[in-house]
């Protein structure tokens, strides 16, 4: 049988799968708490959160070969994160639905501390958000990005970004005055 000329050469080869995994690595170091922030920050239950950052840095990996622009992974991340959260969300409501259909479910008890009912209220505000100014607000409101960075994460100009956190403010302090 004949050797291949990489077979025959004196040093190993590192393959482009070596390489494609060292760079997806490198770059995840960059980015390891993110996904999990973002799906906690529309989640807002940690198990929850785990769970769709797994699958988000999962979905990650088996796509970074077919990035044209490796450097973006972080902002792709941030997109699919998101997605996933708001999709789990929706599956866990119509879960919530289809059970209350077959079983009673006692109501929840009010919260009666003060912190916990402006804390719902504001929760409340935001998820009525239209979903373009929630993601800009929760990135760097929430995640603590600067307008830089979240317009990078967004590929937005960052007049663009502004502008969405303007609005955003804006129809949460008329939402939490009215719900005064």
């Amino acid at each position: 049988m004949s050797r291949t000329r990489a077979e025959s050469l004196p040093v190993p080869v590192v393959s482009l799968d070596a390489e494609l995994e060292r760079e997806f690595e490198l770059r995840l170091g960059e980015c390891s708490t993110l996904a999990f922030r973002v799906a906690f920050s529309v989640l807002r239950h940690r198990e929850d959160a785990e769970d769709v950052a797994q699958d988000a840095l999962v979905r990650a990996h088996r796509s970074f070969h077919r990035l044209r622009h490796r450097d973006r992974l972080q902002a792709w991340l941030v997109r699919t994160t998101w997605r996933l959260a708001i999709d789990h969300r929706r599956g866990e409501q119509r879960r919530l639905v289809r059970q209350h259909d077959h079983v009673a479910v006692a109501p929840t008890p009010e919260h009666t501390a003060a912190a916990d009912e402006r804390a719902r209220l504001l929760w409340e505000a935001i998820d009525a958000l239209p979903e373009k100014l929630r993601m800009a607000l929760v990135l760097s409101g929430i995640v603590g990005h600067d307008i830089a960075e979240v317009a990078r994460l967004l590929a937005l100009p960052e007049g663009t970004v502004k502008s969405r956190l303007f609005y955003a403010r804006r129809q949460l302090q008329e939402r939490l005055q009215c719900s005064r």
